[in-house]
């Protein structure tokens, strides 16, 4: 069955900040109530004035088909396009700007750590690292090259080069907040608590408003047990960014494990509305209403959930369960068949399974799914105690009262939790 496992929210996704622009003083025309010139057009491109993105994009696209400018305009304009369209997720139009600009000058080093963030956003790691290798060899002294990089080893689970690339980028630009966050992360990642710790604090002294680092040592302090300083934490991380939903997730998940699970379902509420697509915050927002009997809220979650993340096992499990006890265990036996195509021999998911077949009445297949979630977890009270209900009904009047007994050993409650699942 579904509950005995949870899911927490991984140290800060939020890393990359390595993209250059070009830009100069000019203050387009519509500013100053002024008619629209082509110049003025073309100077959104570069303008520091407070301009949308696709004015910006439009810009640049007016220099690049104007033929009418330097090699090294044209570069810059590539540059900012590029870098708009990476503002915009729209990737494989950064590339291809970030390309066009390689194929103008070959030795521009912003150009190749451009395109080795936009390979990195895509998950073209292999590609990203020969990138930013190449931004590096043309200049050592780029800190983002080195820093984006060690992003990209990061995203690999390479923590080691990880570290070793954010030390560069700390040595040549001590002073960014960023970069002692990231190398705090690749430090959790191979489990150094302190030396984590020891960034973040860095991190935070660096920029007091950093919400991420907060977000990041919250989290820490929080799988390190020491939840007051991780609410602390998520507190000052939710105060500096108001919309950062992961922060509102953790900061749920720590009121739900102290059970104050009324201000758990605001904080969860409040992240799915700032992130829709939030499957983790889904499938722990949904494990609350099924620990709360309420199961006809608890699938929706679910569906929301996997919908996001078609893969994700525990929440396919957890719909499984949840359809076959609301009355729908054909639809339950297909979840927990694709849960386990992503997390095969789990025994909490075969017990599932098994649970299915026992609500459809095929007792000789419940049996046999639950001694494969036996064979797996000999202790799994429920398997043992559904084996005995499967027993019982087959006419194996002793072998149903061996597996019953063990389970109540095991799990005192565990009839009243069948009862609530519709099975005496």
């Amino acid at each position: 069955m579904t509950n005995a496992q949870r899911i927490g929210t991984g140290i800060g996704t939020l890393k990359a900040l390595g993209c250059s622009l070009i830009l100069l003083t000019a203050i387009p025309g519509f500013a100053l109530g002024k008619p629209l010139t082509s110049a003025d057009v073309k100077n959104w491109c570069f303008s520091n004035a407070k301009i949308e993105i696709d004015l910006r994009i439009g810009g640049c696209t007016a220099v690049i088909q104007s033929g009418n400018t330097t090699t090294k305009r044209m570069g810059d304009a590539y540059l900012n396009r590029g870098a708009h369209y990476l503002g915009k997720n729209s990737i494989d139009l950064a590339i291809d700007d970030f390309s066009e600009l390689i194929r103008l000058q070959p030795k521009r080093f912003a150009a190749f750590t451009n395109r080795g963030e936009a390979y990195r956003r895509k998950g073209d790691l292999d590609r990203a690292i020969s990138d930013f290798d190449r931004a590096i060899a043309l200049n050592p002294k780029d800190a983002v090259a080195w820093f984006n990089r060690g992003i990209a080893y990061s995203d690999k689970g390479d923590p080691d080069h990880a570290i070793a690339d954010y030390d560069r980028a700390i040595k040549l630009n001590p002073r960014d907040s960023w970069y002692y966050n990231n190398r705090g992360n690749s430090h959790i990642d191979k489990r150094d608590y302190d030396r984590a710790m020891a960034d973040y604090n860095k991190a935070i002294k660096l920029n007091p408003k950093f919400a991420l680092a907060y977000f990041n040592r919250g989290t820490a302090y929080r799988n390190h047990g020491d939840d007051a300083l991780a609410l602390a934490d998520l507190n000052m991380s939710i105060q500096f960014d108001p919309n950062y939903a992961a922060a509102y997730g953790n900061r749920a998940r720590l009121f739900r494990d102290q059970g104050d699970i009324d201000r758990a379902l605001a904080d969860f509420n409040q992240s799915l509305r700032l992130d829709p697509a939030g499957s983790r915050d889904a499938y722990a927002r949904g494990n609350i209403h099924f620990d709360r009997h309420e199961y006809s809220r608890a699938l929706p979650d679910f569906d929301r959930a996997i919908k996001h993340n078609p893969k994700y096992a525990a929440a396919l499990n957890a719909r499984c369960i949840t359809r076959a006890i609301v009355g729908n265990p054909r639809e339950g036996l297909a979840d927990c068949d694709g849960s386990l195509k992503h997390r095969p021999g789990d025994a909490y998911t075969l017990d599932s399974r098994a649970f299915c077949y026992l609500k459809l009445g095929e007792f000789a297949a419940a049996i046999d799914a639950y001694d494969a979630a036996l064979k797996v977890n000999p202790s799994l009270a429920p398997s043992l105690y559904g084996r005995g209900l499967a027993k019982q009904k087959q006419g194996d009047a002793s072998g149903a009262e061996s597996d019953i007994a063990a389970a109540k050993k095991i799990d005192a409650s565990i009839t009243d939790e069948f009862r609530l699942f519709g099975i005496d």
